[in-house]
């Protein structure tokens, strides 16, 4: 099964991709986690990368499209995968065709997730990590410790550069521009399922794999 996750940053993406890889046994391609990896490990790729990350702006296609063609060819994606955050563009979306035409594979579904851009702001204004752990949480939907330490090792909490609030509302608007049309893309090639985000998580998921019954 090979799976596209369209929505904007924070409509649930994430979330709803780690329940389909535990239902299928099909891994989750994010290409943000990819470029974060880089972005820390400050490679030469990751500090360009970084730029265009803390901007809230795309990172340029010939980084993004690299990293996805080697990740499709490893073995734990024979039976499929699950792409979340890529394409992002029309042009990724045509170069992502060519890439799965050479290694001889094709999508079978497409799911965008639809939510309100104000609730995303709250979403994502409100997300902090443990730099020690790596675990994390929500200031208003899974907070941390009273004293605003991690509630697992009690270590010191981090917000993401491009969480902020300007940051976030220029990345939606760069998604409205840019990934939005991405919609119409797709269902063009009968791919496209529109799910609303705004439900609670269980439902969104039993409405996506409803849509993937039968692929």
């Amino acid at each position: 099964m090979k799976i596209i996750l369209l929505g904007p940053p924070g409509a649930g993406k994430g979330t709803q991709a780690a329940m389909l890889v535990e239902r299928y046994g099909i891994p989750q391609i994010s290409t943000g986690d990819m470029l974060r990896l880089a972005v820390t490990a400050k490679s030469p790729m990751g500090v360009k990368a970084k730029e265009y990350m803390d901007a809230g702006n795309l990172v340029p296609d010939e980084v993004v499209v690299g990293i996805v063609r080697e990740r499709l060819q490893e073995d734990d994606c024979a039976a499929g995968f699950i792409l979340d955050g890529f394409p992002r563009t029309i042009l990724q979306a045509d170069a992502l065709n060519e890439v799965l035409s050479d290694l001889h594979k094709q999508l079978d579904a497409v799911i965008s997730l639809q939510v309100e851009i104000e609730s995303l702001v709250v979403r994502l204004t409100g997300r902090r990590s443990c730099l020690n752990c790596g675990k994390g949480f929500h200031l208003q939907y899974d907070p941390p410790a009273a004293d605003g330490s991690c509630t697992v090792c009690g270590g010191e909490l981090m917000q993401r550069d491009d969480d902020c609030e300007e940051t976030i509302r220029n990345r939606m608007e760069v998604y409205q521009q840019q990934t939005a049309p991405l919609e119409d893309y797709y269902r063009k090639q009968d791919l496209l399922t529109v799910v609303d985000g705004m439900a609670e998580i269980p439902v969104v998921q039993e409405t996506i794999v409803t849509a993937l019954q039968g692929c």
